[in-house]
């Protein structure tokens, strides 16, 4: 009696041009069926492909993988969101041989949720705690990471602060919130907006979601909102049928790094904002920093950028452009004048607060027009200061000679990252026009 052989698995590069090209995980596997490596894909039968090319062959990262390729399959997933946390689950259970180097070098990035906190607050990190905390990953693509925490903010609202928030704490009521909870990505437990018991639920929401119950969690979801709707607890319900609405919509979000904050970050932002407040003899830590930069168009069009920092950290959803109407030609201290004009009008006429410090990329002529332009609103103006570029020198008002700061001063580290961000943002939307222009649009 003959052995029956086992099946010839089919070719994988026949076999990858059948895979969907929706978002998803897949799983190569070596000659034995045992999994050697786990990637993830925006677009699985692109991505699964690229991995039998002549070049992927000879690039040093992918030849001795290709060569024990033998089979391959793919797990669907919802968005890329989805796959994002499957790969890293999947790595972490299964440690494929070729994944290892997620295993051995600590420089890769995590979410870690601080879950004895009695507010827990949400970090991506590459240095995890030993204790206390609730780690995913090590995940691949830090820029991706950072771009699956902005979107879940999105839906569960939860703290990225460091503020050392204690439940019952009745100074906090006292405390302004950051503009996170204005545009409804934060539950503000700095300021008591949210019950402790109410907010560890969220965190309990986001938990099942990165442990994959994606689906339990939309069933669980949907009775709670229709028990507060039974019950008359509209805001409760609405708040989770918004909720809803954004978890099963999360495959339409587009391309992950469009929501990253700046992934590069070349200070301690905690460090730079307690080392402004002693620069300047500041009353409080300035959490809110603002700046305007200006850029010109050929023909003589001007534009301005103003960007937003919070807890020393780029704020995007902040961040504002502007095209100048009433300054004709070349002339940058009228464009300051009317852009400065514009921002705390607006803020002052829709009873926001001013920034803790607003910054303006010049000299002592640049800052002096910001000052105009708050005298003649005839406002008390925040803390407003220059950064000159050539020197690093910082303008003060009221005082003659610029401020020269140590080149490793934390504080004038934050202040040209603020700076040089508005510059960065006046640019991209300089290109936008121009590119509109030339194409006649």
């Amino acid at each position: 009696m003959t052995t029956p052989t086992k099946p010839t698995p089919p070719d994988p590069r026949e076999k990858v041009r059948t895979f969907p090209t929706t978002p998803g995980v897949y799983l190569m596997k070596d000659g034995q069926g045992r999994v050697i490596y786990v990637g993830k894909a925006v677009n699985l039968r692109s991505r699964a492909s690229s991995y039998f090319t002549e070049a992927a062959a000879i690039e040093r990262r992918t030849a001795e993988l290709v060569t024990q390729i033998r089979d391959i399959d793919f797990l669907e997933a919802d968005s890329e969101v989805d796959a994002l946390l499957m790969e890293a689950r999947l790595i972490k259970d299964i440690q494929p041989t070729f994944n290892q180097e997620l295993k051995d070098d600590k420089t890769f990035p995590y979410l870690e949720i601080f879950i004895r906190e009695d507010f827990p607050r949400v970090e991506f990190t590459r240095t995890p705690q030993n204790r206390g905390t609730k780690l995913y990953g090590p995940f691949t693509n830090a820029k991706k990471l950072r771009g699956t925490i902005a979107v879940l903010q999105k839906i569960f609202r939860f703290r990225t602060c460091t503020l050392d928030i204690e439940d019952g704490d009745e100074r906090w009521r006292w405390f302004r919130p950051c503009l996170l909870h204005s545009i409804n990505q934060c539950t503000a437990p700095c300021n008591l907006r949210i019950s402790k018991e109410d907010y560890r639920r969220d965190i309990a929401r986001l938990r099942m979601f990165l442990d994959g119950k994606k689906a339990r969690l939309l069933t669980d979801m949907r009775k709670e909102m229709e028990q507060a709707s039974a019950s008359l607890q509209f805001e409760k319900a609405v708040r989770l049928r918004d909720q809803l609405h954004l978890l099963e919509s999360m495959n339409l979000r587009g391309d992950l790094e469009e929501h990253v904050q700046p992934e590069v970050f070349y200070i301690d932002p905690k460090k730079g904002v307690a080392g402004l407040k002693q620069i300047f003899k500041l009353e409080h830590p300035p959490r809110r920093i603002e700046g305007v930069d200006i850029a010109h168009l050929g023909g003589g069009e001007t534009v301005a950028s103003l960007v937003q920092f919070i807890d020393g950290m780029p704020f995007k959803s902040g961040y504002k452009r502007y095209k100048i109407r009433t300054v004709a030609g070349v002339d940058d201290f009228a464009a300051i004048h009317e852009v400065v004009a514009r921002r705390l009008d607006r803020l002052r006429n829709e009873g926001e607060s001013f920034p803790d410090i607003l910054l303006i990329d010049g000299g002592k002529g640049q800052l002096s027009s910001a000052m105009a332009a708050m005298r003649a609103l005839e406002i008390d103006p925040p803390f407003t200061i220059s950064l000159a570029k050539r020197e690093e020198e910082v303008y003060v008002p009221g005082e003659e000679e610029p401020r020269r700061l140590s080149r490793h001063s934390y504080g004038l580290r934050l202040l040209q990252y603020v700076r040089d961000e508005a510059h960065r943002f006046a640019q991209h939307y300089h290109h936008i026009l121009r590119s509109k222009s030339t194409l006649g649009e």
